[in-house]
Parts: C-alpha cells; sequence; structure tokens
C-alpha cells in the first residue's frame, strides 16, 4: 500500500467544522439605559457594572471550495495495483522506484478524464488487456478486467464514482455506480451480455424511488446523465449536480510528456495550442508571447533560472517557408536556436509553459459551459523528473505550487524519488513501494 506525507496544509474543502454553540443564557448583552434622576435634578451615583463573562472567541469556518476537483484515486484492479487508493491534493508527487506503477496511476487518471468527457471505451483502452492484473482468473465464461475509480470534491460535497470494465473476450462497461453522502445516486449492471447495453437506475425520490433505463456499454454512463435526467424532483436535481461536478472536475485533464528530439526543429503554424509532447513548443510562443505580458515575463523569468548563459527573451521566429522556430535572446545580438539546447533544458522550458500558460494554450477538453472562476486544469506529468538537475526541478516544482495557490493549477507528477521536495510548500508527496 502506498504511504503519504502531506508536505503542508491540507487540501481546502475538507469537511466543515460543527456550527458555532450560541452564547449561554446567562451572559448579560449590552442595553441602552435612561439613569434615574433624583429631584435635585442631580444622577443618581449609578450601581458598579456586573461582572462579565469574557466572550467566546470567534470559530473560524472555513468556506468549502466550489471548483470541482479530485481528491482521491482508486486502483481496485488496475495493472500492478490491487484494493489501492491514492489522495490527490493541489501539488502531488508519486514517488517510487521504477515498476513500483506510478505511470498506471496516471494512466487511470487519464483514462477516467478521458470518459468523463464522453470519449468511447475503445478509444480510451486501445490495448486493454495489458491492464489486467496479472494472473487475474477469468470466470466461468472466460471474462476478465479490471477497476477503476476516484472521488469529486466541490460544491455537492465529495461526490465518489467507480467503474468495472470488461476486458476480455470484448471490451465494455460492465459496472458504475456514482455515490454521494452514503446515497447510491446511478448504479448500472451488465444483465444481457448478448446486448450492447447496460440497466441503469438512477435516483429519482418522486412518484418512484429510481427511474431505469438501458445506457450504452461503450460510454461512461454519468457523463450521459444530463442528456437522460430530466430535473424535475429534488433527487432528479441531486443527481444532476453530483453527475456535473464529477464530469467538470474530471475533464480538464492535461497529460504532459515533453519529447526534446521533437522540439528542436521548426514546425508548421496551426491551431497555438500545445500537444502532449510539446512539439509544436514555437508554434505556441509564436501565438503566445504578446497575449499576455505578464505571464510571458514569468516565463522568461523562469527560463532565466533553468537555462544556462544569459537569456533575457524566448520568442519564436516565423521563416520563409511558413515553419516557425523558438530561440532564446542572449541580449547581445546573439540567439540560440532551441536545437541547440540540452535535453534537460529543452524539457524545463515546455514545463514552465505549460505551468504559466494554463487551460486556454493546451490542447485540453476544457468545458465550455462552465464559468471560467469555476474550472480548474490538471497536469499530469509522468517522468517529471527526468533529465533535470535539482535547480531545475525545484524551479518547477515552486512554479505549480504558486500557480496552485492561484487557483490556476493542480499538479500531479511521478518522480523517482522526492526527499528532494521538502521545503517547495503545500505538497502531497505519494510513496509507492515496487
Amino acid at each position: 500500500m502506498p504511504s503519504v506525507t502531506p508536505n503542508g496544509p491540507p487540501e481546502p474543502g475538507g469537511p466543515s467544522p460543527a456550527p458555532s454553540r450560541p452564547a449561554p443564557s446567562g451572559t448579560p448583552a449590552r442595553s441602552s439605559q435612561t439613569v434615574p434622576r433624583a429631584r435635585s435634578g442631580r444622577p443618581d451615583a449609578p450601581s458598579p457594572p456586573a461582572p462579565r463573562s469574557a466572550p467566546a472567541p470567534p470559530v473560524h469556518t472555513p468556506c468549502r471550495d466550489p471548483r470541482p476537483r479530485v481528491t482521491e484515486l482508486r486502483l481496485s484492479a488496475f495493472a500492478r495495483h490491487r484494493g489501492a487508493s491514492f489522495p490527490v491534493g493541489q501539488v502531488t508527487l508519486l514517488a517510487g522506484p521504477s515498476g513500483s506503477g506510478k505511470s498506471a496511476v496516471l494512466a487511470a487518471y487519464e483514462a477516467l478524464a478521458r470518459l468523463g468527457g464522453g470519449a468511447a471505451l475503445a478509444d480510451v483502452f486501445p490495448d486493454p488487456g495489458a491492464l489486467v492484473p496479472e494472473r487475474a482468473r477469468p470466470d466461468a465464461q472466460r471474462r476478465r478486467g479490471f477497476r477503476i475509480g476516484c472521488t469529486a470534491d466541490g460544491a455537492e460535497g465529495p461526490v465518489r464514482l467507480d467503474v468495472a470494465v470488461q476486458a476480455e473476450p470484448e471490451l465494455r462497461i460492465v459496472g458504475e455506480r456514482l455515490t454521494a453522502g452514503g446515497l447510491v445516486l446511478l448504479e448500472t449492471a451488465l444483465r444481457d451480455p448478448g446486448r450492447p447495453a447496460v440497466q441503469a437506475a438512477w435516483h429519482t425520490a418522486g412518484s418512484a424511488p429510481v427511474t431505469r433505463a438501458p445506457l450504452p456499454d461503450d460510454r461512461l454512463g454519468t457523463a450521459l446523465l444530463p442528456l437522460r435526467v430530466a430535473g424535475k424532483t429534488d433527487g432528479q436535481r441531486q443527481v444532476l449536480a453530483a453527475a456535473e461536478q464529477m464530469v467538470v472536475a474530471l475533464r480538464s485533464v492535461f497529460p504532459c510528456d515533453p519529447r526534446p528530439e521533437g522540439m528542436r526543429t521548426p514546425v508548421l503554424t496551426g491551431s497555438g495550442r500545445l500537444l502532449r509532447g510539446c512539439d509544436n513548443l514555437a508554434d505556441v510562443l509564436w501565438r503566445t508571447r504578446f497575449e499576455c505580458g505578464r505571464r510571458h515575463a514569468q516565463l522568461v523569468d523562469a527560463v532565466r533560472t533553468g537555462c544556462a548563459g544569459p537569456v533575457v527573451d524566448v520568442l519564436a521566429e516565423l521563416l520563409g517557408d511558413g515553419t516557425v522556430r523558438a530561440l532564446l535572446d542572449r541580449g547581445d545580438g546573439h540567439r540560440t536556436e532551441l536545437e541547440r539546447l540540452g535535453d534537460g533544458e529543452l524539457r524545463y522550458l515546455a514545463l514552465a509553459l505549460v505551468l504559466f500558460t494554463g487551460p486556454g494554450v493546451l490542447a485540453v477538453d476544457a468545458p465550455g459551459e462552465v464559468p471560467d472562476a469555476m474550472r480548474g486544469l490538471t497536469v499530469l506529468a509522468d517522468g517529471f523528473d527526468r533529465c533535470l538537475d535539482p535547480g531545475q526541478r525545484a524551479e518547477l516544482l515552486r512554479t505549480a505550487v504558486l500557480m496552485g495557490e492561484r487557483g490556476h493549477i493542480r499538479f500531479v507528477g511521478a518522480v523517482s524519488d522526492a526527499s528532494w521536495a521538502g521545503g517547495a510548500g503545500a505538497i502531497t508527496v505519494v510513496h509507492l513501494d515496487a
């Protein structure tokens, strides 16, 4: 089982404290009184004031963070993990040696995010057999599969989602459960293996306690609920609110694994949205350099810290063949092409760009119907510390904490060792054993 080391204050949005108790009935209250006057017109001497008890200290009640966010991942049976759960904070590091299952945790997170965005099961799991736990025995119908889930916190409180996927002999969702406050809001089950559908039942609390209907077995039922639930009863509205919180928490996820070999050559101009391998970094810089001067200045400061030699600016240059290349301006009339930078410098530059730019520049499926203040972006970085020197990884982690405190970014990174991360701020470190 993984061990967790919280490195800072707890995640906001935890259980609210009990409401403050009223002051005791014997506590006197201030009142406006008229002092009686004698016949001489002089006021009588006031009686000494009664002793008053000290007022109770104010009770600090933290506000629940209304932004939907994933706070726990569960890998009940997935790849090398069985019965495992992993807390997810504002900034989380999964630490462990090679083979400990860090990549599997990130893969499960990404899979849930894509399912929450409405992706088909076959697109999310192109090789589902590789995710079945080793030595898992098939049942009498020769079926094997895996189970994953998560908890999303927000205005509705903690909402749990658990999904059972059949990988063999055919890929399908065979069970799903959405719960909140101990109440099952949605439950699906495979009743007829010959039909491409599951039987679903969701909470109604109207004339009938639940509503039953078939749902497709290749999509996440939670993501389909807004299309099927009318929202006419309190129970239906509770189902819709919980499903929306879960889907919004999952959708804005950006898996990022910069590949230096693809960042060294000029690229064609395109959408200006950064891909997961960061191959089109030059195109993104071409778009963003003048969009937000403040964030670009922060990026330049970070690059100055993490790249060798003087850095005055990070810019992009349009070439005659319609391609664009990125360069570092050294400040003395000399510019350095990215092809001359080392792998660590390129990975550092790409990760810094991801942390400072946010979802408007990244290739993510951000929920457009959700106000910006309610959105969050979660960056998944497998091999976060790969090729980075101690100064580079510390600066990137400091940036992740800073952007997390501002509410822009949630970050989950996999590292081989996290002993260096102690002084970076509010970080959750999850230790995995091989």
